[in-house]
């Protein structure tokens, strides 16, 4: 329920404003099935997938910007609260908060709704820990037009609240899998068609090597892994082929959310470019 007009929450003790706050603790959005999304981009993204947004919380500089998102999740049944600037501080998960922030349900889906999808690109997370790499690689996949991401069983929580912002909006636009073993993914990703090619530094074939035999074009899973020490040799047994980015300087190699774009970006190329129309241009980064 969204407060009478002209009021603010001011007390960090109030208990909606506690209740949001638990949020930034893993076990207590797995009870609530729900996560933070802080900023206009992410809360703009949210209300568009529809819903999906619970509460939002504002600032009252923050209404004079955005208050088309105030009245559009209201439109949605969400509870609207006007809060103080202090408690935005306590409810951020940023330094300089944007007075803006959402409560959003859970959108992961199980593997079969992915499957179900048809998708011609996916994305698989493997012993992914860092936050921040994982929601930059949701960010690419979606850009590349990747059906969906996988985050296994020993990933890091796709809602932490840095992994959400930097997916920037990303996460309300793909098909998200959250959990289950590696070997079960790729076993249903490719039953329904995908190629899986893990993303190998030390393999012996490169990007330059495969595409030329048209691998690239097919339905196709990418697997990535840890950003310290890659995919153990296991998890690479599960793969199709192995592929190495070439580093053409003297770099050692690529991190994990580099290399995962290229890598993505070589089979949304091979995929599409005997498509009409081509590619939009990409934005200035935000």
């Amino acid at each position: 329920m969204s407060q009478p007009p002209g009021t603010e929450l001011t007390s960090v003790r109030s208990p909606r404003v506690k209740a949001a706050r638990q949020l930034g603790k893993r076990a207590l959005r797995l009870r609530a099935r729900s996560f933070l999304a802080e900023g206009p981009q992410a809360v703009t993204e949210a209300l568009a997938r529809g819903g999906v947004v619970t509460e939002l919380f504002l600032t009252a500089a923050a209404r004079s910007r955005h208050g088309g998102l105030a009245a559009q999740a209201s439109r949605q049944g969400a509870a609207v609260h006007a809060v103080s600037g202090e408690v935005m501080a306590e409810l951020a998960q940023t330094i300089t908060p944007q007075g803006i922030l959402a409560v959003c349900r859970f959108v992961d889906v199980p593997l079969s709704a992915l499957t179900a999808a048809a998708p011609r690109l996916v994305a698989i997370l493997a012993n992914v820990r860092d936050p921040g790499n994982a929601g930059t690689v949701l960010r690419t996949a979606d850009a590349a037009g990747a059906g969906g991401v996988v985050f296994s069983d020993a990933s890091v929580d796709p809602y932490n609240s840095k992994c959400v912002r930097a997916s920037a909006g990303s996460i309300f636009h793909l098909h998200l899998v959250q959990g289950g073993p590696v070997a079960e993914v790729v076993a249903g990703l490719r039953a329904a068609g995908l190629r899986v090619l893990a993303a190998d530094g030390s393999s012996g074939q490169t990007l330059d090597q495969v595409e030329p035999r048209g691998v690239l074009g097919e339905p196709t899973a990418w697997l990535f892994g840890n950003e310290a020490w890659g995919l153990p040799a296991e998890l690479l047994a599960l793969a199709d082929e192995t592929v190495a980015v070439p580093i053409y300087g003297q770099a050692e190699s690529l991190n994990l959310a580099a290399a995962a774009a290229v890598c993505l970006y070589a089979s949304a190329r091979a995929q599409r470019i005997s498509e009409e129309g081509g590619c939009r241009a990409a934005p200035a980064a935000r």
